[in-house]
């Protein structure tokens, strides 16, 4: 029996990523029930299949967007909808078929005996994964442990994780940059200001190729100066808290 639960969920925001996406939510679907898809503004149709899947799985919940906002928005949509109706965790993965599903139990176990504590997939790389994305996130996640004092984020890109959705929901009202791209490592970061308590869980993650249904949005250019710009922001709020992040560091 596919595991379920009152108080998490599966939360998968979608753009644009073409039939992968079906296999993404019938993949979780097997680990997880309820999922719910976020479709951004979608314009390849299949937002519209989501839904015909959604009619005829209960656990399985679609809300299209009118208009692409950005990852982070297409989240903060579902934690909105999804602590109106309850749930208190909700487990983010990408629709295009990179994280693992059958990951999803073991998260969520460890979350349900953590209430307090943000569950952090750490990617476990194969052959398949560009060298120079690999590279590049050491950079990102470097800044992201300086601006923590090491608190203790193993990776903060991976979108695989799960978040108490409260704290989560409490910061992305209050910071309103965090609405694309570069929505993971700021909410990893705010998150731990806030003094949620970071686990990290090793997961494997597949790059899959376009013969594959692989489908990517990532702009190196584009992206990277969005994340440079993130950490500039970030780096001027670690300068504001240090004291605070001292003296938690050193009061454990």
């Amino acid at each position: 029996m596919t595991p379920s639960s009152t108080s998490h969920l599966v939360l998968i925001p979608s753009y644009n990523t073409g039939p992968t996406v079906f296999t993404t939510v019938r993949e979780a679907r097997r680990f997880w029930q309820p999922v719910w898809v976020v479709v951004d503004g979608s314009t390849d149709g299949t937002g519209e299949t989501l839904k015909r899947m959604a009619e005829a799985d209960p656990a399985l919940k679609v809300f299209l967007l009118p208009y692409n906002q950005g990852k982070g928005a297409a989240v903060l949509h579902g934690l909105q909808a999804a602590s109106e109706a309850g749930f208190s965790h909700a487990l983010t993965m990408d629709a295009d078929g990179q994280h693992p599903a059958d990951k999803i139990p073991e998260f969520m176990a460890l979350s349900q005996a953590n209430l307090d504590a943000l569950i952090l997939g750490r990617p476990v790389f194969d052959a398949s994964a560009p060298a120079l994305r690999v590279g590049g996130r050491k950079i990102s996640n470097w800044w992201a442990n300086l601006e923590t004092l090491w608190q203790g984020i193993g990776d903060s890109l991976f979108g695989f994780r799960v978040y108490p959705i409260a704290p989560l929901q409490d910061v992305m009202r209050k910071h309103h940059w965090m609405r694309r791209f570069d929505f993971d490592p700021e909410a990893a970061v705010r998150l731990c200001w806030r003094g949620v308590r970071p686990i990290n869980v090793a997961a494997p993650v597949k790059y899959l190729l376009p013969e594959e249904g692989g489908v990517s949005h990532f702009n190196y250019v584009r992206d990277n100066l969005l994340l440079t710009w993130m950490h500039a922001r970030l780096l001027l709020g670690f300068v504001l808290r240090l004291p605070l992040l001292v003296w938690r560091k050193f009061a454990r």
